[in-house]
């Protein structure tokens, strides 16, 4: 049985590396028509700092113009969308609670809206390669708009799927996996860069050490938040008869410190790049915009910073109703230690939101926005920044959690088909 097991989660892990690697392969595939020498001019100026991180979520599929150049950022966005509405419509917050079927349709529903925001976007990038500033085609003619359209949605549906047969066939959450990829194949070229520097004398010895000590403690620090919670003693009903069974008599309601996971500053950032990217799709003269939110200086950390905090509370609100749980609490007949049911349990939940939201916020901006700092003002040439970390972080740990809970339940399943053999050999 051990031995089968170990077979399954191999064969898991290998359909897993197989449809990643197809996924790089496309990165590498361009959309018909384009001259690659005009995107490489257009990337290396500053306007490109606005799609750094589609660019980076893409594992740089944006850069090299390919037909994964949306990544899967059109499903994420039309996730998060679906998840707002769910919280605010009353209909979609029913459909949700009918189980396997609400989830199917409102997965169905996503799925419509991915493909709907992929062709607006893709449309946008077209008439933005295609304007007299960039003049990114070959030759002027109509046919490119359709097969860009056609690529990039095309793209986008198949990253679409690869995650989901990731998460049904393979090991870990596919989409995640998919951004996890693309972010790391940066890793590579970035530590080449600074050995580079390094060599040509750009950079001391002492300096590349700190640099890596600085990313090695976000690191670090990323993992230590994640992990930690705040645990909720909750007593259960009929507590004199679970503890004369030698039951535990209360449970904990864990909450993170970071309850709204890496949404703010993907929120922060999305903010912050549409009125810019606006600006260069249009073709409007736009500078004094460029040259007061420029990357990395302290109108652009400021705004950057407030909108992670709004966002902070406005996501941790959504994902964690504090009515819902005080009802939830109050018909199964548990309670928290010294708080009343109902609405007094709803505030005493509120003030712990309240505060670990201010906390992880602060988390967030500190990990968000220090990277943007050195990398204007140092010069490192660090591309994932702390939103990249963040997502590698939680990605690497739940893929690790889901690798553990799979050997577990196979050995957990093992040791009782073991007892049911002894039982009927005696």
């Amino acid at each position: 049985m051990k031995q089968e097991s170990g077979i399954d989660l191999k064969k898991k892990i290998i359909f897993t590396i197989f449809i990643l690697l197809i996924y790089r392969f496309g990165t590498f595939v361009p959309i018909p028509g384009i001259d690659a020498k005009v995107i490489q001019k257009i990337f290396s100026g500053e306007a490109s700092n606005i799609f750094g991180m589609i660019n980076l979520f893409s594992g740089g599929a944006l850069e090299r113009m390919s037909i994964f150049a949306l990544n899967i950022m059109p499903y994420i966005t039309s996730s998060i969308i679906m998840q707002l509405l769910t919280s605010m419509h009353s209909g979609l917050e029913a459909l949700k609670k009918e189980g396997d079927y609400g989830r199917a349709k409102i997965n169905q529903y996503t799925r419509y809206l991915t493909i709907i925001l992929a062709i607006f976007q893709s449309y946008g990038v077209y008439y933005a390669l295609s304007s007299p500033e960039n003049n990114a085609f070959i030759t002027d003619s109509n046919i490119f708009l359709l097969t860009t359209i056609l690529s990039l949605v095309g793209g986008t549906i198949i990253l679409m799927w690869f995650g989901e047969k990731i998460t049904a066939s393979g090991i870990g959450n596919g989409i995640s996996l998919i951004i996890f990829v693309g972010i790391v194949s940066s890793l590579p070229g970035t530590v080449t860069e600074v050995f580079t520097l390094l060599k040509n004398g750009a950079y001391t010895f002492i300096t590349v050490l700190l640099f890596f000590l600085l990313f090695s403690i976000g690191l670090i620090m990323v993992c230590f938040v994640e992990k930690t919670q705040r645990k909720i003693k909750i007593q259960y009903p009929n507590a004199n008869a679970m503890r004369s069974a030698g039951m535990s008599d209360s449970s904990f309601l864990p909450l993170k410190i970071n309850l709204s996971g890496v949404i703010p500053p993907i929120f922060a950032s999305s903010v912050l790049m549409f009125p810019i990217a606006i600006i260069q799709i249009t073709g409007s003269d736009g500078n004094w915009l460029l040259s007061t939110i420029q990357r990395g200086g302290l109108i652009y950390s400021v705004i950057f910073s407030i909108l992670i905090l709004f966002f902070s509370y406005f996501y941790s609100s959504i994902i964690f109703n504090t009515v819902e749980v005080a009802n939830n609490l109050k018909k199964s007949n548990c309670f928290i230690f010294g708080v009343r049911p109902g609405t007094a349990t709803s505030q005493y939940l509120d003030k712990i939101v309240s505060r670990l939201t201010l906390i992880g916020a602060a988390y967030l901006i500190i990990i968000c926005v220090t990277p943007e700092i050195l990398i204007v003002k140092s010069s490192i040439p660090l591309h994932i920044g702390g939103t990249g970390i963040l997502i590698m972080v939680n990605v690497v740990m739940d893929l690790i959690n889901q690798i553990q809970s799979h050997l577990l339940s196979n050995r957990y399943g093992s040791g009782i088909n073991k007892k049911r053999r002894i039982r009927v050999r005696a």
